[in-house]
């Protein structure tokens, strides 16, 4: 089971690809300053063999790019993900201090999610919390091992394309400490609250739907629900997942842009939408930023 946790995991950061229709796909930013070019893509991280291949203005962008830039290389040793699981996600024996009711119910949304109940007995809640959402995805059919950050580093390294990490997943976990023990409890009570009432899986569905089809009024709808979400998950989300990492993630794009010209960088979509995303902060650091779908 701690394998079957693993994957999950590596999943949710990246994936790999199979052909069909090319179409615009999630978000494509050009991104300009100082006489270079910088291409700026939103990504899924969970995909359909109907999603690939992508548009072909992104297949020859990152084929001829001296840099894809990603959150996260996909191409990275289990050991690591097990690694950053053991130092931020483990608490040790009985560490879900739950309810007999909570207790139950957490039980049953792990069954329906095919994760054995004890396999997550020293797991701090949040991690509780997103694999449950993250099962989710799987629940609706979207594959993990279809992603767009794999695709697009399979392809980049086809085309002998350097590869860098904006991020490190060893910091995105460590994120989640900052969540008090009560705070990490109520986010794993929201958590099945959303799957019982099928708000959970309706919100995936939106999610993927407006990126499949690019589909800005879809996609800024979904920013404005996660900027106005009040729970404990969501202002999380809003503001450490996304906002606080959208800065130090404009400020690498910003470095990157300086130095070389006609670089790819991808992200997963929700970075690129919102009042405060990576495209309204590189143009409050005077960065020129077109919207191309």
């Amino acid at each position: 089971m701690r394998r079957q946790i693993i994957v999950i995991f590596l999943s949710f950061f990246f994936f790999a690809a199979a052909p069909v229709m090319a179409a615009d796909r999630g978000a494509l930013f050009k991104v300009a300053a100082g006489g270079n070019t910088l291409y700026l893509f939103g990504t899924m991280h969970v995909g359909l063999p109907e999603f690939y291949p992508l548009e072909p203005r992104i297949a020859k962008a990152v084929a001829a790019a001296p840099t894809l830039a990603l959150e996260i290389d996909p191409v990275m040793d289990p050991a690591a993900m097990a690694a950053a699981l053991q130092a931020h996600g483990m608490a040790g024996p009985d560490s879900l201090p739950l309810s007999p009711a909570l207790r139950l119910r957490l039980d049953k949304v792990l069954a329906r999610a095919r994760i054995d109940p004890a396999a997550v007995g020293s797991f701090k809640p949040w991690l509780v919390a997103t694999l449950l959402a993250l099962a989710e995805y799987s629940a609706q059919g979207y594959r993990p091992d279809l992603s767009v950050d794999m695709h697009l580093a399979k392809l980049a390294r086809t085309n002998k394309v350097p590869v860098m990490e904006l991020e490190s997943v060893n910091a995105q976990l460590a994120m989640f400490n900052r969540l008090t023990p009560a705070e990490q409890l109520a986010m794993l009570e929201e958590s099945i609250a959303m799957i019982e009432s099928g708000r959970q899986s309706a919100e995936v569905r939106l999610i993927v739907e407006a990126w499949r089809m690019a589909d800005q009024a879809g996609l800024d709808a979904v920013a404005a629900r996660a900027e106005a979400d009040a729970s404990v998950s969501g202002r999380f989300v809003q503001k450490v997942m996304l906002d606080e990492r959208n800065v130090a993630l404009a400020d690498k794009l910003v470095q990157l842009l300086s130095r070389e010209n006609n670089s790819v960088a991808a992200v997963g979509v929700l970075h690129l939408v919102g009042k405060n995303s990576i495209p309204v902060l590189l143009r409050a650091r005077g960065v020129t930023v077109e919207r191309v779908y």
